[in-house]
């Protein structure tokens, strides 16, 4: 009756505090979020009712909780407060800021305690693993409650990393990520420290569409072969959160996409390197050189395996799913962030034997059109593969030279002429048509004609023109004038009502 609302809670929590500010007070969380959560973020939330010694003074009131606790339902009894005074001292009031901070620390622990109660079921799962349960149907009803929580208010746990700089350390730990080691389940960034190699110093990520194609993308193969875990950021405001949250439990977060992975390397691999640059220096500069100002640098690229290039987003600046989210935005201004898109690095395997053989034909000099278009066809791919967008020019060339590759596959020259068209016949059914009147209207047809239909009103006009070539009978006496079945009108019957009129049809 409070809340109008008649599921039952996901969790909830009773709790009262006494000392400097005195109240008390029932949170707790739905088990599925409304319709409109997230139409309007910042739309008054009027989930918490405010009560001054069980005296309710307003039910929209949104500033005991954050923002992105709005989705908290509640009531908020207080001894503290004045009774007579107006929503707007209320908002001055500084005992209400004090409620306001611990009702968020209740909350977030709250939330805590769910994900933890969650976690202990799973290492329970885990231990009792190959024993039959006897409460199966128990387990189900209690498994994954933070799981439904985390689908249905995630988001908003995520803006609350970006509002919240007081809070952000609580909140890190309430989010989960699918990861490239989880399977179908999503972790949380302490269960991914727990799991991490010895000689890993860095937390790895990736922003994306979705985890299928973001597993593929060449700019994660190195971390991949190395056997590192990496995180799967597919969620739109994740780009957002992540410019906040920069390191958990001293460990960086590091975007698999960007520049520089921060691997660690020892004299032999730092030798290595060097020796790589010198010997595909004349490939760099002509990819350079070729691409112009689409590349801000080509360097010998660490993310690669087993792709011959790669696209990389330079350290700052936006990556490829960013501009797409600000690309998205129906009323944002392109022009004004133009500075911020970052220059593509291209990179390049110096073990990939595309690579070897463009380095030695460029070493001897015999670089031609058929070396640019490669190049060329390298970059667009690796542009794709990276999921940028590309630009109108860019798209039309690429489109170009795909068709051209499946031209010379299937052993058609890219200049062909094209087919002439397939000729139709005009009027074939009007031909037809006049074929078939022809035909009924011959004599010579073997098959019978059914005889015409005559109407009634031909025969009037047949009949008597017969009966004036034959001779005329002569007229009986005291006999009235036969009438002409065919041609005289039919007679009247007989109207019941007048006697003297149905006595004269009987009487003849």
């Amino acid at each position: 009756s409070l809340t109008r609302d008649g599921g039952e809670p996901l969790t909830h929590t009773h709790f009262s505090a006494e000392g400097e500010v005195e109240f008390k007070s029932i949170l707790y969380i739905p088990k599925e979020a409304p319709y409109d959560l997230y139409n309007d973020y910042y739309k008054k939330q009027s989930n918490l009712k405010l009560y001054v010694r069980r005296v309710m003074i307003t039910d929209e009131f949104d500033e005991l909780l954050p923002r992105y606790l709005g989705f908290i339902k509640g009531v908020v009894d207080s001894d503290s407060l004045p009774l007579n005074v107006s929503r707007e001292m209320l908002q001055q009031n500084k005992v209400l800021k004090v409620i306001g901070k611990k009702m968020t620390r209740k909350a977030l622990a709250m939330i805590k305690a769910l994900a933890d109660a969650d976690k202990k079921d799973d290492d329970e799962e885990d231990e009792d693993e190959g024993e039959v349960e006897e409460k199966e149907d128990e387990a189900d009803e209690e498994e994954g409650k933070y799981e439904k929580f985390w689908k249905a208010f995630g988001k908003y746990i995520k803006m609350g990393l970006i509002e919240d700089a007081a809070n952000r350390t609580r909140l890190a730990k309430l989010l989960r990520y699918a990861t490239s080691k989880s399977g179908d389940k999503e972790i949380s960034l302490e269960e991914y420290v727990a799991n991490m190699k010895e000689e890993q110093k860095n937390i790895y990520y990736i922003s994306g569409e979705d985890k299928e194609s973001l597993l593929k993308s060449p700019s994660v193969e190195k971390l991949l072969a190395m056997d590192y875990e990496i995180i799967f950021m597919t969620d739109s405001v994740d780009e957002y959160t992540v410019q906040h949250l920069t390191e958990f439990e001293g460990k960086r977060l590091i975007n698999a996409s960007r520049e520089g992975l921060k691997l660690e390397e020892g004299d032999k691999d730092k030798r290595r390197e060097e020796l790589y640059k010198d010997k595909f220096k004349p490939l760099t500069d002509y990819i350079k050189e070729t691409l112009g100002k689409k590349v801000e640098k080509v360097m010998i690229s660490k993310h690669l395996v087993s792709s011959p290039v790669v696209a990389l987003s330079a350290d700052y600046g936006w990556t490829a799913q960013m501009e797409k989210v600000m690309k998205s935005q129906a009323f944002s201004d392109q022009s004004k962030f133009e500075f911020m898109k970052s220059k593509r690095n291209f990179g390049i395997n110096p073990r990939h034997p595309m690579i070897v053989e463009l380095n030695s034909k460029i070493k001897d000099g015999s670089a031609d059109e058929a070396t640019k278009d490669s190049v060329l066809s390298l970059y667009l791919s690796a542009v794709v593969a990276a999921g940028y967008q590309l630009t109108p020019e860019d798209a039309v060339d690429f489109s170009t030279r795909v068709a051209s590759i499946v031209s010379s596959s299937i052993g058609v020259a890219v200049d062909a002429p094209l087919e002439p068209e397939i000729e139709v016949q005009d009027d074939v059914v009007e031909e037809e048509e006049g074929e078939e009147e022809e035909e009924g209207g011959g004599g010579g047809s073997a098959e019978a004609v059914a005889p015409p239909i005559v109407s009634r009103a031909s025969l009037r006009t047949i009949v008597p023109t017969a009966e004036a070539t034959l001779p005329t009978p002569k007229p009986k006496r005291e006999t009235a004038p036969s009438a002409d079945p065919i041609t005289a009108p039919p007679m009247r019957p007989p109207r019941t009502d007048d006697p003297s009129e149905g006595a004269g049809v009987a009487g003849a």
